[in-house]
């Protein structure tokens, strides 16, 4: 009677063994393109072993090893062909090996031995680089801050990403994050910082196995208001400045030509007239020639008032 109730427990713990090597479930993560080995447990293959994996839901047989027949036959072209070329098979340990994955790869594989082993493979695609960039191009005001300060509104986005985390890190410490699982979609985060904000922003996008960062410039990104105002200012006084340039030289301009005209008038010599009186003596009837010292300007002047100077 002891036999039989230790021979049933022994029975018991082999089956519980059994079902727990098959329940259990192995996950493994890899980068696309990357190759990743599905490890089969065995230091080497028994003479009469026959391994098979398989792969999906459905347990599409994708690789055999019969050891007693010596072959070992792999089935690539399954399944749309996803594994063409990909699948190589350990001859020592029957593990299995998938190169440069991609993310159909992606999914449940069994191994059939004595035992039965799964694994959850997931294949990530290579993350892209997170782009920061201005949300608005004006400038607005916190409601929990005062009227005169401003912030910079700004997005971080990343497109066609799955199981992914996009994130806004201030330094070490988290500030928000969105994730996404299995669409491949687009993803946006926005932030608000201050335009003299001395610390350190970074974007993170990462997912189990890779993240990528951008970091923030808030100096490229925000430009202040004041200083947009400032610098139209200064255009528009200098615009104003040069119109009246040009007014104040064009008025030089005409006057410089009126006085240039005025000048040659003045300048132009008058008409001399040199009269030479004659006085009729009637005793010595002799004639006496005089000569001005004094020149008329003008017949008109002459003939209303002559000033005759003698030697």
């Amino acid at each position: 009677m002891l036999h039989v109730v230790i021979l049933f427990c022994w029975c018991l713990c082999k089956l519980a063994d059994v079902f727990a090597d098959t329940d259990a479930v192995k996950s493994v993560s890899v980068l696309e393109g990357d190759s990743v080995t599905l490890h089969s447990g065995l230091t080497e293959m028994m003479d009469n072993d026959l391994i098979l994996w398989r792969f999906g839901y459905n347990k599409t047989l994708i690789a055999q090893i019969d050891v007693m027949d010596g072959s070992i036959t792999v089935y690539d072209d399954v399944l749309d062909e996803r594994f063409r070329d990909r699948l190589k098979v350990d001859h020592q340990t029957g593990s299995l090996i998938i190169t440069n994955t991609r993310t159909e790869h992606t999914g449940l594989y069994q191994l059939q031995t004595n035992t039965v082993k799964n694994f959850t493979l997931t294949v990530y695609a290579r993350l892209p680089v997170p782009v920061i960039s201005r949300n608005s191009p004006q400038c607005s005001s916190s409601s929990s801050s005062s009227s005169s300060q401003q912030n910079c509104s700004l997005v971080c986005s990343v497109v066609n990403v799955s199981h992914v985390t996009l994130s806004w890190y201030k330094g070490n410490s988290l500030l928000s994050s969105i994730s996404v699982s299995d669409l491949s979609i687009s993803l946006s985060l926005p932030l608000e910082v201050e335009y003299q904000d001395k610390n350190s922003y970074s974007c993170v996008l990462n997912n189990p196995i890779n993240n990528q960062t951008t970091h923030l410039d808030i100096t490229q990104l925000c430009h202040t208001c004041s200083g947009s105002l400032s610098l139209i200012v200064l255009i528009s006084v200098a615009a104003v400045a040069g119109s009246l340039l040009i007014v104040v030289a064009f008025v030089m301009f005409l006057t410089c030509r009126k006085c240039r005209k005025t000048d040659q008038k003045v300048q132009t010599p008058e008409e001399i007239i040199y009269i030479e009186p004659t006085f009729k003596n009637r005793k010595l009837h002799k004639t006496v020639r005089f000569i001005p010292k004094v020149c008329c300007s003008s017949l008109y002047q002459f003939s209303s008032q002559a000033n005759l100077c003698f030697f």
